[in-house]
């Protein structure tokens, strides 16, 4: 914790981590260094007893400035609510095991097809906190995405989708061309202008690598002949230009 800290850091260090972190041993590791944790949990029993018995006017209303995802349902999420409850994780756990902190629970809109529509149907996403934060920031800050989990992502989507294959120089193999393809990716992207310069992988081998194009070939020259009014044609011929620097290519 105090290497990651820079000399003109102010306020204590906080980890943010998803479920599979939501063990004792891995917060008091990071509580025992000095630091505050925010963790997903997961929906089991005691959780969602807890959760019960957050009062009715306890919720606060937030709106969000731009729609989210719900990763489960595929649906744009614009509205939530958010509460908070005093909650003492790992009561399995000796008492010197147990951290007390509390659950923040952020609740939206279940519109699943089956519902009726006559009452509010919720899904629940709940993480265990031992941060000084108000309810809503501690709510925003730990829906905050670190940067390394869409470099994460990016990577599954290129050559890590292979791993793991059983062998150790084969894996090894994979994660070279995993950080070589990814490199090539988002550079290719930079140099393509600003439209694409923070596209994700999967959209990058989308656009201008797996792309519909006929090769022909006349006089010892080969011609690629690219669709016509292709919404990506700019960018293409910008990331020809800047790697290449020949004649355009030919568009029908």
């Amino acid at each position: 914790v105090r290497r990651l800290r820079s000399t003109d850091a102010s306020g204590p260090v906080l980890v943010r981590a998803d479920s599979a972190f939501y063990g004792h041993r891995a917060v008091s590791a990071a509580i025992g260094a000095g630091a505050q944790v925010s963790v997903t949990v997961r929906q089991d029993l005691r959780i969602r007893a807890a959760i019960s018995e957050i009062a009715a006017d306890a919720w606060t209303k937030i709106e969000y400035t731009d729609a989210i995802l719900d990763a489960d349902t595929g649906l744009w999420i614009s509205r939530a609510e958010v509460a908070e409850i005093a909650f003492t994780a790992f009561t399995s756990k000796a008492k010197a095991l147990q951290v007390p902190g509390r659950l923040v629970v952020r609740r939206i809109p279940d519109f699943r097809p089956e519902g009726d529509g006559l009452f509010d149907v919720w899904r629940f996403h709940a993480f265990f906190t031992t941060s000084d934060l108000d309810t809503v920031t501690a709510d925003k800050t730990h829906r905050a995405h670190a940067v390394i989990e869409q470099v994460h992502a990016d990577l599954k989507a290129s050559a890590l989708a292979h791993l793991p294959s059983g062998k150790f120089c084969a894996n090894a193999a994979w994660l070279v061309c995993a950080v070589i393809a990814f490199n090539l990716t988002r550079a290719a992207a930079s140099l393509s202008g600003g439209r694409l310069a923070k596209a994700t992988t999967s959209t990058v081998r989308r656009t201008l690598i797996c792309i519909p194009a006929r090769i022909a070939s006349s006089a010892r020259r080969i011609t690629m002949h690219l669709p016509a009014r292709w919404p990506w044609e700019t960018e293409w011929n910008l990331l020809f230009d800047n790697t290449i620097h020949r004649r355009p290519p030919t568009w029908p």
